[in-house]
C-alpha cells in the first residue's frame, strides 16, 4: 500500500482505538445497569490510586527510555537501565502504599488494595517491554499490544461481573490486561538486557526528572477530580461524574493517535534536524484531531442528557450539567495533549513540565473551591479552566521552538459543518420528543452523516486526502461523494 508511515501507523492507531472504545462503551453499559454508580466508583477510585503510584513507581524515567532508546544510541543499555530503575522504584511506590494505607479508607473498604498491589507489580514487566517496543520505533506492535490490554481487560471484566465479584471483578480484569499486554511486547522485543554504566542512569535521570515531574501534572488532571470527589462526596458522585467523562472520550479518538504516532517520531526528526516535518505534522495533527472533537463536542450540549439516560441508566443523570464543561475539555485537550507532547518529544520537558505544574495547581484549588459548592460540576468546571490554561502556554512555549501552524480553512469548514449539523440536533430535538433509544441513535447517526457531508463537499483537501486513504487500502469510495 503507497501510504506513509505516520499515516498507516495513525490509522492503526486510529482503528484500534475506535473498536476498544466501542467494547469499552457497551462494556460499561452492562457494569452501569449490573452494578450502578457506587462499585463503578470505587473501581474508578482504583483506577485513581494506581496511576497515582504508579507514577512514583515509574518516575518519568519510562518517558526518557523511549527518548533514548528512539535516538538509535546504546537502545539495549538504556532499557536494560530503565528495568533496573524500575524495580527499585516499585519497591519504593508499595512502601509508600503500605505506609498510606490507613489512610485509604476508601480504597481499603471496598477490597480493591490487594489489587491494587498486585498492579503495582505487573505494571513493571508491561511497561519495561512497552518502553522498550515503543522506543525501538515498533509503533504498531505497541499499538497492538495496547489492544490486547484493553480487549482481554474488558472481557475478564465482563466474566467477574456476571460471576458476581463485583467491583474486584473489575480491578482482577484490569490486571489481567496488564499483563497479556506485556507477554504481546514481550514476544516482539529485539532487545536484550545486558550490563549498562552509571552514565546511562544519569542520561535517563537527566530527562526523566522533567517528564516525572510533567506526568505528575497530567495525572492531576486525570485523577484530581475523582479523588476530590471521592473525599468530599460518595463513591457513587465517582462513578456518574467518570461515567459521563467516558462518554466524552469519542472525541479524543484521533487525539490519541496522533500523539501515540507522532511522539517517537517527532523524538528522531528533532536529533535530525529536521523542523519542517514537525511543524507540518503537528499542523495536520491539530486539525484531524478537531474534525471528531469539535461536532462531538457540540452533538454532546444537545443530547447529552438523553445519551446518559439510555446509554447507562437513569442514575446517571445527574452527570448531564458536569458534562456541559466536560465536552468542550475534549476540544482543549487536543491543543495540550499535542502541544506537551510536542515539547517533550523536542528535548523541553522543562519548559512541559512548568506549564503543566501551573495548571495542575489552579486545578486543584479550583476543585477544592469547587467540588464542596457545586459537587461534580465543580470538578468539570475546575477542569475546563486548568486545561485551557495548560493549552494556551503550551503552545506559547512551543511557539519559541517551531512554528506553530493552524490550518485556518480547514479548521473554519469543521466548525461550518458542525452548524450545519447542530441546527439539524436542535430542530430534531425541539420537535420530536427523544423518548426512545432507536430515536436517540439514529438522530446521532443522522448528524454524523450531515457533518461527513457537508464538510467533505466543503473541504477539497480533507476530502481528496480521505478519499486517497481509502482507496490506498483498497476501500470503495462512493463516486457521488
Amino acid at each position: 500500500m503507497s501510504i506513509g508511515p505516520i499515516q498507516r501507523q495513525s490509522f492503526i492507531t486510529l482503528v484500534s482505538t475506535i473498536a476498544l472504545t466501542g467494547i469499552g462503551f457497551l462494556s460499561t453499559i452492562y457494569f452501569a445497569h449490573t452494578l450502578g454508580p457506587a462499585p463503578l466508583g470505587a473501581y474508578f477510585l482504583f483506577l485513581a490510586y494506581f496511576g497515582i503510584f504508579n507514577l512514583i513507581g515509574d518516575g518519568g524515567f519510562g518517558g526518557a527510555a523511549v527518548k533514548r532508546i528512539s535516538e538509535g544510541k546504546e537502545p539495549q543499555e538504556y532499557l536494560s537501565a530503565f528495568v533496573c530503575i524500575r524495580i527499585v522504584l516499585l519497591a519504593v511506590s508499595v512502601t509508600l502504599l503500605l505506609v498510606a494505607e490507613p489512610y485509604l479508607k476508601d480504597i481499603t473498604s471496598s477490597g480493591m488494595f490487594f489489587w491494587l498491589l498486585f498492579a503495582l507489580t505487573i505494571s513493571v514487566f508491561s511497561s519495561s517491554t512497552a518502553m522498550g517496543v515503543y522506543g525501538a520505533g515498533k509503533v504498531g506492535v505497541y499499538q497492538i499490544s495496547n489492544f490486547v490490554d484493553v480487549l482481554l481487560r474488558i472481557l475478564f471484566q465482563v466474566g467477574g461481573v456476571f460471576f458476581g465479584f463485583g467491583a474486584a471483578g473489575l480491578a482482577g480484569g484490569f490486571v489481567g490486561g496488564l499483563i497479556a499486554g506485556g507477554v504481546v511486547n514481550f514476544r516482539y522485543l529485539d532487545l536484550k538486557l545486558i550490563r549498562f554504566r552509571v552514565s546511562h542512569i544519569k542520561n535517563l535521570t537527566g530527562f526523566s526528572f522533567w517528564i516525572f515531574l510533567t506526568a505528575s501534572g497530567s495525572l492531576v488532571f486525570s485523577y484530581a477530580d475523582t479523588v476530590l470527589i471521592g473525599y468530599f462526596m460518595s463513591t457513587a458522585d465517582v462513578g456518574i461524574y467518570r461515567t459521563a467523562f467516558q462518554l466524552t472520550s469519542v472525541a479524543t479518538f484521533t487525539t490519541l493517535a496522533f500523539h501515540t504516532v507522532l511522539y517517537p517520531k517527532i523524538s528522531a526528526w528533532e536529533s535530525r534536524g529536521n523542523f519542517a516535518a514537525i511543524e507540518n505534522a503537528l499542523s495536520r495533527a491539530f486539525t484531524y484531531s478537531l474534525l471528531l472533537a469539535v461536532p462531538v463536542c457540540i452533538g454532546g450540549w444537545i443530547l447529552g442528557e438523553r445519551l446518559l439516560y439510555f446509554v447507562y441508566g437513569a442514575s446517571f443523570t445527574g452527570g448531564t450539567p458536569a458534562l456541559f464543561f466536560l465536552l468542550p475539555v475534549q476540544v482543549v485537550n487536543v491543543f495540550m495533549y499535542l502541544g506537551t507532547m510536542g515539547l517533550n518529544s523536542l528535548n523541553r520537558p522543562k519548559d512541559a513540565f512548568w506549564v503543566t505544574a501551573i495548571a495542575s495547581l489552579v486545578n486543584i484549588i479550583l476543585d477544592i473551591a469547587l467540588i464542596p459548592v457545586i459537587g461534580i460540576t465543580g470538578a468539570a468546571a475546575a477542569t475546563l479552566i486548568a486545561m485551557t490554561l495548560n493549552a494556551l502556554v503550551a503552545l506559547m512555549l512551543l511557539s519559541r521552538v517551531i512554528s506553530v501552524k493552524i490550518e485556518h480553512g480547514p479548521v473554519k469548514n469543521i466548525l461550518y459543518a458542525t452548524g450545519m449539523m447542530g441546527i439539524f440536533l436542535i430542530a430534531i430535538h425541539f420537535f420530536l420528543p427523544l423518548t426512545h433509544v432507536a430515536m436517540v441513535f439514529g438522530t446521532v447517526l443522522i448528524g454524523a452523516c450531515i457533518y461527513s457531508l457537508v464538510l467533505l463537499k466543503a473541504d477539497l483537501g480533507i476530502h481528496n486526502e480521505i478519499k486517497d486513504f481509502c482507496i490506498n487500502l483498497g476501500l470503495p469510495w462512493l463516486k457521488w461523494l
